[in-house]
């Protein structure tokens, strides 16, 4: 099982971000206080279990959680400030939005921008080590899952269902036959280097 804490604070967050190497869709990111008798043993990094125990997880998650907050930053805004401030953002806001308001804070991976009066501690690959990281992962990911799934109602011929707005060779294909769509990172490479779009 994951480790339950890091900073010996019983109100330590923990928060992800998931949809950060897409070139279509939202980047999204969740932030999780779990109390301090949580177990389970399924908790997992969100890549490293099944979609339908992501999904049966996060009813348990948001059902024992003492807060969560999951929050998307939408394409225009991506293209405005980059991915790297938009997965920052994303987590910021979904920390800010927590009530009760966390002592300590744990961010997956190794980059992030300090929020006023509260401590955090950067940890690569967290996601595996910490609950509240796998956690945060899990609602991020099922989240943007379920807007992928949606925006695939409109522009099916991307295939988001599956791909989820990951640049998979059948997506590349579809936007060489179709082009891009309001969805799209124009930013973002959209085709390999040796297929252009004239945008």
């Amino acid at each position: 099982m994951l480790l339950k804490n890091y900073s010996g604070f019983s109100l330590e967050a923990g928060t992800d971000e998931a949809g950060r190497g897409c070139i279509a869709g939202p980047v999204t990111a969740a932030a999780v206080i779990l109390p301090e008798d949580f177990e389970n043993e399924f908790v997992n990094d969100s890549k490293k279990i099944t979609e339908k125990l992501r999904y049966s997880l996060r009813e348990l998650i948001e059902e024992k959680a003492l807060t969560y907050k999951v929050t998307h930053i939408y394409e225009d805004k991506i293209e405005e400030i980059n991915i790297l401030h938009a997965s920052i953002l994303a987590m910021q806001e979904s920390v800010l939005a927590l009530d009760p308001k966390p002592e300590f804070l744990i961010i997956d991976g190794n980059r992030f921008t300090p929020i006023p009066d509260l401590a955090f501690q950067c940890i690569v690959k967290g996601d595996m080590k910490y609950l509240s990281l796998a956690a945060a992962s899990i609602l991020a990911k099922t989240y943007r899952d379920d807007y992928m799934n949606k925006i695939h109602e409109e522009f099916p011929m991307y295939n988001w269902k599956k791909n989820k707005g990951y640049p998979t060779k059948e997506h590349r294909e579809a936007i060489l036959k179709h082009g891009p769509c309001k969805y799209h990172r124009k930013s973002f490479k959209l085709l390999p280097d040796q297929l252009s779009l004239d945008l």
